[in-house]
Parts: structure tokens; C-alpha cells; sequence
């Protein structure tokens, strides 16, 4: 018997996020006030305190600023994928984003390697963007 992963629970501030990722497109929160980007979302903006925001697109491109491999399953969803690695990306527009990588090990890679997000369907209703060296293709 395979145990479910945990699913993301969209709620107001990252219901946006996962509607556009499910699209295909990955989104940043910017605010309307001072164009600061972030990402996650948050109530109000944490450059000017503005609760004005939006969701905006961003290229997807980024580098590979740290990594951590897992030897736990904190989650029993995840137990049948230990070990398994986790990688904090730095987007070309500023905001950081953990996710995991794809078609490639982290310990391939050079802190500072260009990176691009890469859409990895769940199933119909979820697709979680990760991502994969830049260049490498589908």
C-alpha cells in the first residue's frame, strides 16, 4: 500500500500560486505598491507593508543556491523515496523557492548553476513546478 503525499492547501494567500502552476506558469507575488517580489504569498508585502498585491509571472530561470538531502521521511508519503533531495533555487526576479530537481543528481551540479523551472503533473488537479539544469530539455 502506497501512502498519498501531503498536497498543497490552497488558501487566500496561495490559491493564485497553484492555479497558475496547474497552467503551466510559474508566479511570484509583486507588490502593487513598491513592485517588491516574493514568493511564498503573504497578507501584505514585506518591502512596504502594502496589502495591494498581485500574482505575476516570472521566467523561470534561476540558480542553484543550496541543496540538503533527506534520510528521514518526515512524512510517510514520502518513505518510499528516501533518500531524496531538496534544492533552494534563487529566481532570476529575486524571490527564492525550495522545490526538488529533475533529471539530474544536486551533487552534479555547482552552487551557481543556472537553473529552469520544469512543470511535473501529479495528476489533474495538481502539477508542481521543479526544476532541472538549464538547457537540458524535456
Amino acid at each position: 500500500m502506497t501512502t498519498m503525499k501531503p498536497r498543497p492547501k490552497p488558501d487566500v494567500f496561495n490559491k493564485a500560486f497553484w492555479e497558475h502552476a496547474n497552467q503551466g506558469r510559474l508566479t511570484v507575488q509583486r507588490c502593487d505598491d513598491c513592485a517588491h517580489s516574493h514568493y511564498p504569498g503573504t497578507p501584505v508585502c514585506p518591502g512596504c507593508l502594502s496589502s495591494k498585491q498581485s500574482w505575476v509571472p516570472v521566467s523561470g530561470r534561476g540558480e542553484l543556491l543550496s541543496w540538503v538531502r533527506f534520510h528521514r521521511a518526515y512524512w510517510d508519503g514520502f518513505r518510499e523515496d528516501v533518500p531524496y533531495a531538496v534544492i533552494l533555487v534563487g529566481l532570476e526576479e529575486g524571490p527564492m523557492m525550495l522545490s526538488n530537481l529533475l533529471g539530474a543528481e544536486p551533487e552534479d551540479l555547482q552552487i551557481g548553476d543556472k537553473l529552469e523551472v520544469a512543470f511535473d503533473r501529479v495528476d489533474a488537479e495538481l502539477m508542481l513546478p521543479k526544476f532541472r539544469k538549464a538547457g537540458a530539455g524535456a
